[in-house]
C-alpha cells in the first residue's frame, strides 16, 4: 500500500491514517527497549495497567509482558499523573520538566475536588504525612498509605484517597511505583530516580510539541491542544516554535503537521489489537481519520477510547475482548464490517502476536 499526500476532503482519511501506523511506529521498525517508545511518545496513556504494557510491548521488538513490567521495576519507565490529570508512563529523564510544564493547570483546585471536601489544607497535610510515611526510600501499597492518612485524621473515603495521591504525584513529591503482587504502590519521586536536567518553559513547550507531533502526526493543533492538556496559547506557542522542523499538508479545512516520515510501502492488508486508551485513539480530539464515519454508532464513537479497537489497514473495524485462561489467551472480536480472507488471516496473525506477548496460545473465536 503506497503511502500517498494529503489531499482535500474525508475521502483522504485513510491516508492519515496510513501516515499514522509509521509515526506510531504500529507498522515500519519497531523500537529496540521499551523506554525508547515511551521517549518516543513523550507519554504513553496508562491509567488501565496491563494493557498500557500491550500498547508499550507492540511497539518493541521481541517484547513480553514480563519485559515492559521489568522496564518499569528497574526505573527505566514511571507511571504518574503528567497530562491532562490522567496517569501515563513517561521515562525519568521526562518525568519532571512534563510535570512542571502541566502544574499551572493540573494544581488548581478542580470541582470534583471541592466536592469531595478536600482544600489547599487538606492536601498540605497530606504532603507531610506521605512524605513522612515514604521516607525510608521503601515503596509502600496504596492500601497501606490509604491508612496511614486515614490514621492522621485525612478520610480517604469515597475517591479522596486516590485524588489526594494524584495531586502529590503532580507536585512532584510521589509516583507511583513497582507492583507487590497485584498491589500498586507509591514512593517518593526524587529517592526513586536520578536528577534530571531542567528546561526552561519555553524550551518544554517546544519539546513537547515536537514530540507529539513526530510521534503522533499527522495532527493538528486541535488535536494537540487535547492531548497535552496545555491552554490553547501555549500549544499553539509550542507548535510555532517548531514549525520548520515539521511538515504540514491540508485535508479539508484541517491543517496536519507531522515530521518526515518514511513513505513507502505498507502491509497489506494489516491488523492490529489495541488496548484501552491506545496513544493511536487516544492521542486525537477528531478521530475521523480512523474510525469511518458509518461506524460510529457500533463503536460508539464518543467513548471509543473505552473499547479495545480491531484495527484493518490502520482503521476501526471492530473491537475485541479476552479471557484468560491456564494456557490459552480466547479472543473474542466484535466485527463492523465483513473482512476478506486476507483480512482475517492478518487478524490471525495479531492474534497470535498478542498470544505471544502474553507467553500463551491464542485462540480467536469469530462470531
Amino acid at each position: 500500500m503506497v503511502i500517498a499526500p494529503l489531499q482535500e476532503g474525508d475521502r483522504l482519511m485513510p491516508t492519515i491514517a496510513h501516515r499514522r501506523l509509521l509515526t506510531q511506529r504500529l507498522a515500519g521498525p519497531k523500537f529496540a527497549a521499551p523506554a525508547e517508545v515511551v521517549a518516543h511518545f513523550g507519554a504513553v496513556q496508562a491509567q488501565e495497567y496491563l494493557p498500557a504494557l500491550w500498547a508499550v510491548g507492540q511497539r518493541t521488538v521481541g517484547a513480553t509482558e514480563a519485559i515492559i513490567e521489568q522496564a518499569i521495576n528497574d526505573r527505566q519507565l514511571v507511571r504518574t499523573w503528567p497530562l491532562r490529570g490522567t496517569i501515563h508512563l513517561v521515562t525519568p529523564a521526562d518525568i519532571r520538566w512534563l510535570l512542571a510544564l502541566s502544574a499551572p493547570r493540573q494544581l488548581r483546585m478542580t470541582p470534583r475536588q471541592q466536592q469531595l471536601g478536600l482544600d489547599e489544607a487538606t492536601f498540605a497535610q497530606s504532603r507531610r504525612v506521605v512524605a513522612r510515611a515514604l521516607s525510608d526510600g521503601q515503596p509502600r501499597p496504596r492500601p497501606e498509605l490509604r491508612q496511614v492518612l486515614d490514621d492522621a485524621g485525612i478520610s480517604t473515603a469515597g475517591q479522596r484517597g486516590i485524588h489526594i495521591m494524584g495531586r502529590l504525584a503532580q507536585e512532584g513529591l510521589i509516583c507511583i511505583g513497582p507492583r507487590q503482587g497485584k498491589q500498586h504502590t507509591f514512593v517518593l519521586l526524587d529517592a526513586w530516580l536520578p536528577p534530571a536536567r531542567e528546561w526552561t518553559r519555553d524550551e518544554a513547550l517546544a519539546k513537547l510539541a515536537r514530540r507529539y507531533f513526530t510521534s503522533h502526526g499527522p495532527a493538528t493543533l486541535k488535536d494537540y491542544t487535547w492531548w497535552s492538556g496545555l491552554a490553547a496559547a501555549e500549544a499553539r506557542a509550542g507548535l510555532a516554535m517548531v514549525k520548520g522542523q515539521l511538515e504540514h499538508d491540508v485535508a479539508g479545512r484541517e491543517v496536519y503537521w507531522f515530521a518526515a516520515t518514511p513513505v513507502g510501502e505498507l502491509p497489506s492488508p494489516s491488523a492490529h489489537l489495541l488496548p484501552f486508551y491506545d496513544e493511536y485513539l487516544v492521542a486525537y480530539k477528531d478521530r475521523r481519520a480512523v474510525l469511518p464515519p458509518e461506524h460510529n454508532a457500533l463503536a460508539d464513537s464518543r467513548n471509543i477510547i473505552f473499547h479495545q479497537p480491531i484495527l484493518v489497514n490502520g482503521r476501526v473495524a471492530g473491537t475485541w475482548l479476552r479471557e484468560l485462561k491456564a494456557d490459552v489467551v480466547i479472543l473474542r472480536p466484535t466485527l463492523f464490517r465483513h473482512l476478506t480472507g486476507a483480512e482475517r488471516d492478518a487478524l490471525g496473525a495479531a492474534a497470535e502476536r498478542y498470544g505471544a506477548f502474553l507467553g500463551l496460545r491464542a485462540e480467536l473465536v469469530m462470531a
